[in-house]
């Protein structure tokens, strides 16, 4: 043990943590890291063989901390760096922390890049940087080897050895490892470290998630293992994306995406639940389907990193509500109806292969907790990712889907809330619509004076009218509107006075522009004629009404959680999802989607589900911290509002019936207010009772 530090000792900064700590001479700079907490990553147990805690001395005079730090402050290789540097290779400004000590006043990088026999990182999820704590612990020991006259089984000798180097005490043994254990001890290794006469080198994979819950052995190597990588994983319903994770480096091996194949069950949740119902045997076929994508996923991101996937020893999983009750084989079926409740709303913990997921036999797998009914697992991996919780400002978090999810609140108060905005914004029911592929429009402006439009696609970085733009979309056509641009295009027709804040097109804009064109007893507008063999590619009346259907719904929910807040504006905004990557703020604020808000403080966060699952498998401790606070968040069900259906039907408005939207005005120019009649075909006096109807059936 070292002696207590006092004011004479060397001052030590880590960076870039910038914790900082007095320490005596000769102390190891492994044992002053992790004194402070500092993270420093070792499996062989300080023997100067895995290479895993690198370090960095900084030289100078650092005014700004009080240290001048030089080379001479830290001891010189000794023969454990220099037997490493010869096997090895170590970078001459690089030390192993676990043989180097303090000599003096120091300024240490733990450089973010210390990858020993790691893959290339292909692909970056994220550029945060997230503090490493993972469950997951290799952990290099020397065994002794069987005397009798010590009849102590080879199991309680690892364990021993485990207790003296680690400190690991009362560690439970995966069951699939007790009968190989025997084996592994006596198995020997070329290209290993020297291991003492009389004693086996193994490594153990331990695992380790609550301080209160014992430690298990999962895995046992021979000689030493130097990697072990994790899966962070968002199960949506349409789109199963995840990252392979060094558990050790924290780096993200790979990344990758596939569609859920359960569409073909239902486009949408609530279609799956009625599958389930209608269905004998529609719960184990939907199972059965995502969990063979989720391996199949595995594989591909492993041939992609050029990983064993029997090297996965954690798994972290987010989904909605009936995906992640689908994903553990539960049925779905009580979500479908009131009062929607959650087989089980905790986090859960357990071994992998028990649902059939190929990783290492003793792999654990964890879900992160869901919310309420309809506000599910992902939308905590989003919480956890952005912490409303963590922040004074009021924070909207929206994932945008064929059921919105939706968080609102500051480190006072979070409340949250589901609206059932339908398939729309993912192109189902609107007339031209598409998924976002090459060849979709995904971009819209009309020109407020001609109202001619000009659009790009998906596939091609050149805007329709710009030259060259036929050619370059041969390839892929022009096939239709995803999502993004259906979003758009509403906007840009209200704000040229195409149709009015009800949403009504206007008929009489076909004396400025052959692009209004009639539609029965409505108009359309056409934007664009298409080439041959490619459609027609028009926004309908119906289409308008789709999407002023789903905006109203997630409006109203919005509205809802605002005044549980007490608040009537928001200071910041983050749209999360897919979807929510592609949305231009601007436009969803012009179509009412959000409230109003400082342009500049709404952003897209990307895939925030999957992000909070990388922060949890890479840190236990943001376990425990979404698990707290979900306990917290109040969920507040929209079915049992009564103010529900008229705040919906506001909400049918461009932006808004009633709200104003000054920030929005002061950044776009909105158009007068103007009434259009509508036809008796379409229903001009019968409006009100369909939107009525609408938000009932939003609210159920």
């Amino acid at each position: 043990m070292n002696s207590p530090a006092n004011i004479t000792d060397p001052l030590v900064l880590f960076m870039p943590s910038g914790k900082r700590g007095r320490f005596p001479v000769g102390t190891p700079l492994l044992d002053a890291a992790r004194s402070l907490g500092v993270y420093v990553e070792s499996v062989c147990g300080g023997r100067a063989t895995c290479g895993r805690c690198q370090i960095e001395v900084q030289e100078g005079n650092f005014a700004k901390h009080k240290i001048v730090s030089a080379l001479d402050h830290i001891s010189p290789r000794g023969p454990k760096e220099e037997r490493y540097d010869r096997v090895r290779g170590l970078p001459v400004h690089r030390r192993l922390s676990c043989s180097a000590t303090v000599q003096g006043d120091l300024v240490i990088d733990v450089p973010q890049d210390t990858v020993v026999n790691a893959q290339v990182v292909r692909k970056a999820a994220t550029d945060r940087v997230i503090e490493r704590n993972a469950a997951i612990q290799l952990c290099y020991v020397e065994v002794e080897e069987p005397d009798m006259h010590k009849p102590l089984g080879d199991l309680d000798r690892l364990k021993v050895s485990l207790a003296k180097d680690w400190g690991w005490k009362d560690l439970l043994v995966a069951p699939h490892l007790i009968p190989r254990i025997q084996k592994i001890l006596r198995t020997k290794l070329p290209d290993q470290p020297e291991v003492s006469e009389g004693k086996w080198g193994v490594t153990a994979v331990v695992h380790r998630d609550m301080d209160s819950s014992r430690p298990f052995i999962i895995d046992l190597y021979p000689g030493l293992k130097n990697e072990a990588y994790g899966i962070a994983c968002d199960i949506g319903s349409t789109t199963i994306a995840m990252h392979l994770v060094s558990l050790l480096s924290g780096r993200i091996v790979a990344s990758s995406g596939t569609s859920n194949p359960q569409i073909r069950f239902g486009e949408d949740l609530m279609s799956r639940v009625s599958y389930v119902m209608m269905n004998p045997d529609g719960r184990e076929a939907m199972t059965k389907a995502v969990r063979e994508a989720v391996n199949g996923l595995i594989g591909k991101v492993c041939d992609e990193g050029g990983v064993d996937r029997h090297d996965i020893f954690d798994c972290v999983f987010v989904a909605n509500p009936i995906m992640h009750h689908l994903f553990l084989g539960i049925d779905p079926t009580e979500l479908g109806q009131a009062p929607f409740a959650l087989a089980v709303s905790g986090a859960l913990q357990f071994w992998a292969h028990e649902i059939g997921i190929e990783v290492a036999p003793g792999a654990r797998l964890y879900t992160l907790p869901c919310i309420a009914g309809h506000v599910g697992a992902d939308a905590a991996g989003a919480t956890l990712s952005e912490g409303p919780y963590r922040q004074d400002k009021m924070m909207l978090l929206v994932d945008v889907g064929t059921n919105a999810e939706i968080v609102l609140g500051n480190r006072q108060r979070v409340v949250a809330a589901s609206s059932p905005t339908g398939p729309a914004f993912e192109g189902a029911e609107i007339s031209s619509g598409q998924r976002a592929a090459p060849g979709a429009i995904e971009r819209v402006r009309i020109d407020p004076e001609t109202l001619e439009p000009r659009y790009r696609v998906i596939g091609t970085d050149k805007w329709s009218d710009e030259e060259g733009f036929e050619e370059a979309s041969w390839a892929t056509g022009v096939t239709g509107i995803c999502g993004s641009a259906i979003i758009e295009v509403v906007a840009e027709m209200y704000l040229t006075g195409i149709i009015s804040e009800d949403g009504v097109i206007d008929g009489a804009m076909a004396e400025r522009s052959p692009r209004i064109v009639p539609n029965g007893r409505t108009f359309s507008y056409l934007l664009r004629e298409g080439r041959a063999g490619e459609p027609r590619i028009t926004v309908t009346q119906n289409d308008i009404r789709a999407i002023q259907l789903a905006k109203a719904a997630l409006y109203a929910g919005v509205k809802l959680l605002m005044e549980k807040q007490g608040v009537e504006t928001v200071d910041t905004i983050r749209f999360a999802g897919a979807f929510g990557s592609f949305i231009d703020p601007k436009y969803a604020m012009v179509l009412g989607l959000i409230p109003d808000c400082d342009l500049a403080e709404v952003k897209a966060v990307g895939n925030a589900a999957g992000t909070g699952a990388l922060m949890a498998l890479l840190n236990r401790n943001h376990r425990r911290e979404i698990e707290k606070e979900v306990s917290k968040i109040e969920k507040i069900e929209t079915a049992l509002e009564p103010n529900f259906q008229q705040l919906f039907i506001d909400a049918m408005a461009l932006p808004n019936k009633v709200d104003p939207f000054p920030k929005l005005a002061e950044q776009v120019k909105l158009p007068p207010r103007k009434v259009v009649e509508q036809t008796a075909g379409d229903g001009g006096p019968r409006r009100r009772s369909r939107e009525d109807r609408a938000a009932r059936r939003a609210r159920e």
